[in-house]
């Protein structure tokens, strides 16, 4: 008898730091069809470091006791080169996360013999199409270290997370102007995941209305761009943990407008520049984009005044230096 899950469309996800809490928040939405379509089929490869294979074993056992309808089967590893044998998406989760006393030199040496060594298989192993996400911190910089060593995978299809800085400066608007987050729309993060981010609402607009005649420039300026910015540490203060949820949910979003396309909206994504707005080509860095047709496009054209550009070019500063560092590793 003909089974017929084999006529069912698939495809095959990579979770690397799968033992983590991001990867926890973030498998079931995934297994839960959110990502990739109620239609298709899910085999999920579970990467960790040796130590924590038995941890993700855990994972896999409560996964399958979801008795989740999208996932077809689950894979545990600690070997890159398998967990990435055909992928079709990835997502980068895993990163040594910066210790007492480390600077972010040390904290990028450290990560970039990981996205060094996931980058190369990705590149011998992944199936042609593969959309790499990189959520791990710092996400541009391991985006772009993955992207170098896989030289045989284009650009294209490596991006680094700032969707979540993009949710957050919708839902910091949302409160301050009492409107619902769907209504608001042309809102950027441009830059790097980082304090040097530059959340841009010049744009944007909110029930057809500019957001940017709505709010005051010395909250704008004072307390959004840099409470944007600095999210994540106001939640380690207040939660005793860094953000793995929210973290999980813009990976989501992220994936899912990649794969199926924003209906000419924006959103923030992380891409290989090639060029926009003067960012050095080769960086990993957050702009304004729509998705048509699995892929991004980049939105061209816009008028960028004095104080955007400084902060814009802050950011190609700061992604200059990371970039430096990093190609150390090569």
């Amino acid at each position: 008898m003909t089974n017929p899950l084999d006529a069912t469309p698939s495809v095959k996800v990579t979770v690397t730091g799968a033992a983590g809490n991001i990867a926890y928040s973030l498998l079931w939405r995934i297994g839960s069809g959110e990502v990739f379509g109620a239609d298709t089929l899910v085999d999920l490869a579970l990467l960790d470091i040796p130590s924590a294979v038995g941890t993700v074993d855990g994972v896999a056992m409560e996964l399958n006791d979801s008795a989740l309808g999208n996932v077809r089967s689950i894979t545990v590893t600690d070997d890159p080169a398998k967990a990435f044998d055909g992928a079709n998406a990835a997502f980068l989760v895993g990163a040594k996360p910066r210790g007492e006393g480390e600077s972010r030199a040390d904290m990028l040496a450290a990560n970039g013999k990981i996205f060094v060594e996931q980058g190369r298989a990705i590149n011998d192993h992944a199936a042609d199409d593969v959309r790499v996400l990189v959520v791990g911190n710092p996400a541009n910089t391991n985006a772009y270290i993955a992207n170098k060593a896989a030289p045989d995978v284009g650009a294209e299809h490596f991006n680094a997370l700032m969707r979540l800085d993009h949710n957050r400066a919708i839902s910091m608007l949302s409160e301050k102007l009492g409107e619902h987050s769907s209504a608001f729309e042309n809102i950027v993060v441009w830059g790097n995941h980082s304090d040097t981010q530059f959340p841009d609402t010049t744009y944007a607009t909110v029930g057809g209305e500019s957001v940017a005649d709505r709010v005051e420039r010395e909250w704008y300026e004072n307390e959004f761009i840099p409470r944007v910015a600095k999210r994540g540490g106001e939640i380690i203060k207040v939660r005793g943990r860094s953000s793995a949820a929210s973290a999980a949910s813009a990976a989501v979003d992220h994936m899912r407008d990649w794969v199926t396309g924003t209906e000419g909206k924006w959103t923030t994504a992380a891409v290989v520049s090639k060029g926009s707005y003067g960012v050095d080509e080769g960086l990993v860095f957050g702009f304004p984009v729509i998705g048509i047709n699995g892929r991004w496009g980049v939105v061209e054209g816009l008028e960028l005044d004095d104080d955007q550009r400084a902060r814009v070019d802050a950011n190609i500063e700061a992604l200059r230096a990371e970039a430096e560092i990093a190609d150390k590793l090569f």
